[in-house]
């Protein structure tokens, strides 16, 4: 193959270009968010205890019902969150909510959610750790226990997060949390 001045000199230049830009242009579009940056956990407000199974429907419509037995109800919700949806069960008695228990979606990450968390309860007052699986509870924000759980493979993502009334109905004594009927436990 025969070579003149011109094509080396143009070969050489090109590839000046993109040794000097390329990592600049690959910089400048290869930025990539976590998948949750900006899912909020004012979403779930509306399942927090005390409030109203009507307030739940209105903006999540009818859910499934797992579990009746007289005032007492569970129901089961999807939260939209870009284009999955993770489900929610959510433990009634009398039209108040009780407690919650979020699925949450693994292609969240842990340390961003979180650091949520966090920024929203203050640090968690409690924190065990199993292998590479960990629990962090809130005991008493606003009368209610709050309790995530997080696990690491690769990289580190959410099990489930769940809040709990610290003042159950005087008139229902066998009342159990969700994370106790289910067993949830890591």
């Amino acid at each position: 193959m025969i070579y003149n001045r011109g094509m080396v000199k143009g070969r050489f230049l090109l590839l000046l270009i993109m040794v000097i830009f390329g990592p600049v242009v690959s910089v400048a579009l290869g930025k990539v968010d976590p998948p949750n940056y900006n899912f909020s956990l004012d979403q779930l407000d509306k399942f927090k205890p005390g409030q109203g199974k009507d307030e739940v429907e209105k903006k999540f419509e009818k859910g499934e019902i797992i579990e009746q037995g007289g005032d007492r109800v569970v129901v089961k919700y999807y939260v939209a969150h870009l284009r999955y949806k993770f489900p929610i069960f959510v433990q009634f008695y009398k039209g108040q909510v009780l407690d919650y228990y979020a699925r949450l979606p693994q292609y969240f990450l842990h340390d961003v959610f979180h650091q949520s968390l966090i920024k929203r309860f203050g640090k968690q007052n409690k924190y065990f750790k199993k292998e590479e699986s960990a629990i962090y509870e809130w005991d008493n924000k606003d009368n209610v226990k709050i309790v995530y759980h997080g696990s690491c493979t690769i990289t580190c993502f959410p099990i489930y997060l769940s809040m709990i009334t610290l003042q159950p109905p005087s008139d229902l004594p066998t009342y159990k949390p969700l994370l106790e009927v289910y067993k949830v436990t890591p």
